[in-house]
């Protein structure tokens, strides 16, 4: 098992059983150690919907309930939600969720009782689970009271008086539900706010929706969509409800790191704290100091916390996937919004959809008036960890290494390393590669000047490191 960019990772065979009940056990003893829960204590957990859930979900229970703590079920219920809820309570909590991951892979979130737990509680607890590897570990599955209803409300509550009264009507918006677990509090919310709503593709069947790297199935749905539907947008997020999705009118995705902008606008932010990955015209697009972080929702509210610690108001985050935090509280039109540090997919769609019914004008000609530079990402999957960790290594190796990798594409004109490569080339165009932190995947980040130019440039580099791993493996040793 891994911790990668949010929470702990791994495949289902791996996870379930043995492995859930030990990271969970060490979790709960971290806790009473740093004196943030004591016995008894209320622990709330919430699951996705993939296969595999229900049963770690339980399992947990158990663990929790054997390490003298008191587990409320929260059921299939979006990530943000069941922060939200922990809390109001003061509580504690884990979420079952792969997020966008296939189904063959699972993990567990973790959330202390005042937010998401940091780099050092992910170190502690990896040192006590490690500490248990001897042991015999008791998996038996538990249950617990349902709180599912509660959660949802609160969640639907933060919304319901952020925008005026039917603010939303004259939008007819698409929900692409698929297997999110935020497909039906999403239809909910919007019709609470005057839109009319067309679900679209719910399935049974669990679905990877990563929306920070939308597959070419997932794009040819949503336009088709569109225009049957004459929808004004769809929206909708990832497996479990932390990462926003949507589209203009003709079905084309808006990226993430968009809609953290639009939504930075809309709260009036005057911090806004972001990844490397996110787009390069950003810091020029508004009135708020920007702070840029390694990539990972840990990384955005170490950065938060930091310009609270220094006394800046207005604090809110966002990662290139639109997934948005607040570390101040906001008022938007005489409503108040209470901070929510942990990424959140309701909030960014909120602001976006206001801003297009406000302006009533079509989102290709908003998202169009921000003139950011033109950006795109995708990944390659089932790319095997040692493979990317040898291909970053040799470009680090020396500059010699990266131009001559980079050459078919272009002179090298800065370069940085906050997270994977960032390169600039001396046309101005950006190139990022960048393994993933929780999965085998190698993803690469590009901007440009124009839209074929960037996917020119995506393909152009998914093609490099296709074929300098298609070389490492026909090399008998390597060096790198």
């Amino acid at each position: 098992m891994k911790f990668g960019t949010s929470g702990l990772r791994g495949l289902v065979a791996a996870l379930e059983g043995r492995a859930s009940s030990l990271y969970t056990q060490a979790f709960a003893r971290h806790l009473i150690e740093t004196g943030a829960a004591k016995a008894g204590d209320v622990m709330l957990v919430g699951r996705d919907f993939r296969a595999s859930s229900p049963g770690i979900a339980a399992t947990v229970v158990g663990a929790l309930q054997r390490a003298g703590l008191s587990p409320v079920d929260c059921g299939a219920v979006p990530t943000p939600a069941l922060a939200l809820y922990g809390l109001k309570l003061g509580a504690a909590s884990l979420m079952v969720t792969g997020s966008h991951i296939p189904a063959d892979r699972n993990g567990i979130k973790f959330y202390r009782p005042d937010g998401e737990i940091d780099k050092q509680d992910e170190a502690r607890i990896g040192a006590i689970a490690a500490g248990f590897e001897e042991q015999e570990i008791d998996a038996t599955p538990g249950t617990a009271p349902d709180h599912s209803a509660e959660a949802e409300a609160l969640f639907l509550a933060r919304y319901a008086g952020l925008l005026p009264e039917r603010a939303l009507a004259g939008l007819r918006i698409g929900v692409y539900q698929h297997s999110t677990v935020a497909r039906d509090l999403l239809v909910t919310m919007l019709e609470g706010h005057g839109a009319d709503v067309v679900p679209l593709g719910r399935s049974a069947e669990f679905i990877p929706v990563d929306t920070e790297a939308v597959s070419t199935e997932t794009a040819a749905l949503l336009k088709g969509w569109a225009a049957e539907h004459k929808l004004d947008t769809i929206v909708s997020a990832d497996g479990d409800g932390d990462r926003p999705l949507m589209t203009d009118e003709t079905g084309e995705v808006l990226r993430g790191d968009l809609l953290g902008l639009i939504a930075a606008r809309f709260l009036e932010a005057k911090v806004v704290v972001t990844p490397v990955t996110s787009n390069s015209g950003i810091e020029a697009a508004g009135d708020f100091a920007v702070i840029r972080t390694k990539v990972g929702s840990p990384f955005v509210i170490a950065g938060m916390l930091e310009a609270l610690r220094t006394g800046k108001t207005g604090i809110m985050g966002f990662e290139a996937n639109g997934g948005l935090l607040t570390a101040s509280p906001f008022v938007v039109d005489g409503a108040s919004l209470d901070p929510l540090p942990t990424r959140d997919s309701f909030l960014p769609l909120v602001a976006a959809l206001s801003l297009a019914a406000a302006k009533k004008k079509p989102l290709s000609e908003i998202a169009a008036s921000f003139r950011l530079p033109f950006a795109a990402a995708d990944r390659l999957e089932d790319f095997p960890v040692e493979t990317s960790a040898a291909l970053m290594a040799h470009l680090r190796a020396s500059d010699d290494n990266l131009a001559t990798f980079l050459r078919p594409i272009g002179a090298i004109a800065d370069k940085s390393d906050i997270d994977g490569l960032r390169v600039r080339l001396d046309d101005g165009r950006i190139i990022h590669l960048r393994p993933s932190g929780n999965a085998p995947e190698m993803r690469c980040y590009v901007e440009a000047r124009t839209e074929d130019a960037a996917k020119a440039l995506l393909d152009q580099g998914l093609s490099l490191i296709r074929e300098w791993a298609g070389q490492r493996m026909l090399r008998p040793t390597t060096n790198e």
